[in-house]
């Protein structure tokens, strides 16, 4: 589904997809009832959900969520704050020094517009965030975005285009696009 393409519900891919869904919702179901100061078993249900190791000097502050988890790379220095969220079957790549505050969203996947494929297909898109980009509390970054180098996501605001490096977004963009 990666590329900006779609998926037939009930396809193989998709049974796939929503067989990982449940496995990692049970993993990240007992990470976030973990003590905070249990490291060795937020290091193992990590390496279980991502499919291996955290990378060195990455810190996420649980509770954390995903739906797929394979698809969630992390470079080094990567900081996730409490109650952030990763739809992440088309793919998010986090460069390094990113900085996440809490309850940022990030959403790979979603639906046709056309009300007769909607309960068809699956679309999605990758997110891809540069080095030393800092997403404020509450965020939402939306399927197949690019956010460029040093750019600052303000807090509350909805990305559903690409943000260009060394730039300040801000608001939503909440208007009428098409009607059918």
């Amino acid at each position: 589904m990666s590329g900006g393409r779609l998926m037939r519900i009930h396809s193989p891919e998709f049974q796939a997809m929503a067989e990982r869904v449940l496995v990692v919702t049970g993993l990240t179901s007992r990470l976030n009832v973990l003590p905070f100061e249990d490291e060795a078993g937020k290091a193992a249900l990590f390496e279980q959900i991502l499919g291996r190791p955290l990378p060195s000097r990455v810190t996420i502050f649980p509770p954390f969520y995903t739906d797929h988890g394979l698809h969630l790379d992390l470079a080094e220095g990567v900081f996730i704050n409490q109650g952030c969220t990763f739809l992440d079957y088309a793919g998010i790549r986090l460069g390094e020094r990113v900085m996440i505050g809490p309850k940022v969203t990030f959403i790979t996947g979603g639906h046709p517009v056309d009300p007769t494929e909607r309960k068809l297909y699956l679309t999605g898109a990758p997110i891809v965030v540069a080095e030393n980009v800092w997403i404020g509390a509450g965020a939402t970054i939306l399927p197949g975005v690019s956010i460029g180098r040093d750019a600052v996501i303000a807090a509350g605001a909805i990305v559903a285009d690409d943000v260009p490096a060394e730039s300040l977004v801000a608001g939503s963009k909440a208007t009428v696009r098409r009607r059918w």
